[in-house]
């Protein structure tokens, strides 16, 4: 038997309905909204894997093309691997359901969303989020929701709750955020240089339809929710070992963590666990239990130091910043770069410009579309001294390079201004901690050094939270321990004017917009002072664009020009391109961007398009080539691709019995256009030229040197 719940979201019904499909799953809801629907599913193993000591939950996001009246394109014609939008997506619904499942919980889950109908206005991210938390509630596996989810957009000064597709387009804004009935758990935001104060407004109104749509899968689960299982988190735990080795490990951590330097102190650290394990000798089966029982005990200490000292491993106050360096133009034929360095995090980033033909094609849901910047982001191993194995990027480096991307696309110049398709390139080379935000900082100077006209810098800083009870410390610029051991990861990009991204997770169940607010605060304190230390490195973007960088010119013809242009098959725009060596971009509004790295090629080029596209004047005389012979005149090319009708009354003053009697094809004539019809459609006349300029008859003789002399009567 099915069942049904519903509530309104920005004034349309959003339904959360099970019982009728994927019966055999844990749990199985199909959420609609508008013509959108997901199916979420979930299921659980019902053991753990022996000596498991992680939680193996797995979220996958898929969009079936049959969903938007689409056919997947290229050869196989089905869906493939997950593209970014769907990795991003399991992402956003992997975040806020993680932090509910109990400590100790070690069975595998597998969350499965699949977009079976998009209606192009209401994206179905955030339906799948709602859709995974209400499934949960409903399978009986141990999970502390549900959880709501919705995107919040601020358009003409109002919040609205779900936009759809146009309205975010005219949003300053683009908020998702996740939340149960008492706080707040993940955010993710996108946005053109907003305040913080209306960032925490929209955080605030978000939470609340938040908790209207957790109310609402609680009616669900009210009526259809399977027996939650029995699960005791400290089942199977050696409480006593785990007291004795927090009592001996505390003053070995304490004289360790006076250490500053990463891989020194981790080297003190294992000696201290070196110690524990001689003092605690335990069998093959045990090893695991004692190593939890060291971290946990580790844990301790690095929380300990901070709520209660004030103090951090590296000997940092709780709101200082590691130091900074910078170096621009580091690489000589990038057409930018920076290598931006802080604490122990080091990033070389790169820009490069390319034109049309390198932009991203897209096809989702909506159709294709076009992407003109794109910011990739990797991780390798050596980056934190460990092996492993060097190949695709993975779910992290995608998510990592989406936020950067995000933070640096609010303040890149319009595409009318500067048509570059723009790549940039953060290779992580050394990683303690906020790799994504250094890449956020190494992108804006990279930019500048390339000479892209960004409205302004944009530098990023991780925040970090312990919260014990009513004590809590909020950390500036967390390095990889602090985020390990810490409750909350929230980064904050942006301009001296405002925020550009945010994203925010949370390990415990949730934050306040209290603590939220105070965060924001001293992320903008940081923020301004990273600024200034990238000003005084490279203060503006470059004037001068680097010599392996292509040049370009911007012209606007008459878009009935364009089909001139191009040519049949494209024949014409190849032969301009293969002759100059240039690259040729053609809007459909009539814009032409030529680019090169020669100018000499960019001006040639440019001259070629510029006699395709010149205008013929009435009673203007020109010197043109005969393409055809007919009984009845001559077709002469007065411009390129432009031909106009000499008839054989007006080929010379005397009558003539043929034309082929004065002209043949190739001959280079004189003549003033007498004649222009409504469909653009010339005569011409060869007599009235000469007669009007006598001394072009010279000129045609010297250059049809065999050309026949009309007879006389």
């Amino acid at each position: 038997m099915s069942h049904t719940v519903s509530t309104e979201i920005n004034g349309h019904p959003l339904s959360l309905e099970t019982g009728k499909v994927a019966k055999q799953a844990d749990g199985a809801v199909v959420v609609r909204y508008g013509g959108s629907m997901v199916l979420a599913t979930c299921v659980a193993a019902k053991t753990a894997k022996e000596s498991q000591d992680f939680f193996p939950l797995t979220v996958e996001y898929r969009e079936r093309a049959y969903a938007g009246g689409r056919i997947p394109g290229g050869y196989f014609k089905r869906e493939g691997a997950p593209v970014k939008k769907e990795i991003l997506t399991s992402r956003l619904i992997d975040r806020p359901i993680r932090p509910l499942f109990p400590d100790g919980f070690k069975n595998e889950v597998q969350v499965i969303c699949l977009v079976i109908s998009g209606d192009h206005e209401n994206d179905p991210d955030v339906l799948a989020m709602n859709g995974a938390s209400a499934a949960l509630c409903l399978s009986g596996i141990p999970f502390d929701g549900p959880v709501g989810a919705v995107r919040v957009g601020h358009v003409d000064g109002k919040f609205i709750a779900n936009p759809t597709t146009a309205q975010q387009q005219a949003s300053a804004l683009e908020l998702v955020i996740a939340g149960t009935e008492d706080a707040v758990l993940m955010v993710e935001a996108g946005a053109k240089e907003v305040s913080e104060e209306i960032m925490l407004e929209a955080i605030a109104f978000g939470h609340a339809e938040c908790k209207r749509l957790a109310k609402a899968q609680k009616e669900l689960v009210a009526q259809e929710a399977k027996p939650r299982w029995a699960f005791d988190p400290n089942a199977g735990k050696d409480l006593e070992l785990i007291r004795k080795v927090k009592d001996l490990a505390a003053s070995g951590l304490r004289e360790a963590f006076r250490t500053h330097a990463k891989h020194a102190r981790s080297e003190a650290v294992a000696k201290v666990f070196e110690a524990v394990t001689k003092a605690f000798p335990v069998d093959d089966s045990k090893k695991a239990a004692l190593k939890a029982a060291f971290e946990e005990a580790e844990a301790h200490e690095v929380r300990r130091l901070i709520v209660e000292d004030g103090m951090r491993v590296d000997g940092r106050k709780v709101n200082e910043i590691r130091p900074i360096s910078i170096e621009t133009g580091y690489l000589p034929r990038a057409h930018g770069s920076s290598l931006f360095t802080r604490g122990e995090t080091q990033a070389l980033v790169s820009a490069t410009l390319g034109t049309k033909a390198d932009e991203q094609k897209i096809e989702s849901l909506e159709g294709e579309s076009y992407r003109n910047f794109l910011l990739h982001y990797n991780f390798p191993s050596f980056s934190v001294g460990e092996v492993r194995r060097f190949g695709s990027p993975s779910r992290r480096d995608i998510g990592h390079g989406a936020l950067a991307e995000r933070a640096v696309e609010a303040v890149l110049p319009p595409k009318e201004e500067f048509p570059y398709t723009i790549r940039v390139v953060s290779d992580i080379l050394e990683s303690n901690g906020s790799s994504s935000m250094a890449s956020v900082c190494g992108a804006s100077l990279a930019l500048m050094d390339a000479a892209v006209p960004i409205k302004a810098p944009v530098a990023g800083i991780a925040m970090g939270l312990v919260k014990e009870g009513d004590k809590y410390g909020i950390l500036t610029d967390i390095m990889g321990t602090e985020d390990h051991y810490g409750d909350m990861d929230f980064k904050v990009a942006g301009t001296e004017k405002g925020v550009c991204a945010l994203q925010m997770d949370i390990k415990i169940k949730g934050v306040s917009i209290d603590i939220m607010r105070e965060a924001l605060k001293q992320a903008r304190e940081a923020r301004l002072f990273v600024l200034g230390k990238m000003r005084e490195a490279l203060e503006k973007p470059r004037t001068e664009l680097s010599p392996y960088a292509p040049r370009f010119v911007t012209i606007k013809i008459r878009t009935e020009k364009i089909r001139e242009i191009i040519g049949p098959g494209g024949k014409v725009i190849r032969g301009i391109q293969e002759q100059t060596g240039a690259k040729i971009d053609v809007e459909d509004d009539g814009r032409v961007t030529i680019f090169s790295p020669d100018n000499e090629s960019v001006q040639k080029a440019l001259g070629m398009i510029q006699d395709i596209c010149r205008e013929v004047e009435l009673d203007r005389i020109y010197v043109g080539k005969v393409r055809k012979i007919t009984d009845f005149g001559a077709f002469v090319e007065v411009i390129p691709n432009t031909d106009g009708l000499l008839h054989v009354s007006q080929i010379a003053e005397s009558r003539i019995r043929a034309v082929s009697d004065v002209l043949t094809e190739g001959d280079v004539v004189a003549v003033k256009v007498i004649e222009v019809d409504g469909n653009g459609k010339m005569r011409l006349s060869r007599k009235i030229a000469l007669r009007e300029n006598p001394a072009l008859a010279q000129q045609e003789k010297l250059q049809n040197p065999n050309a026949s002399h009309p007879p006389r009567d």
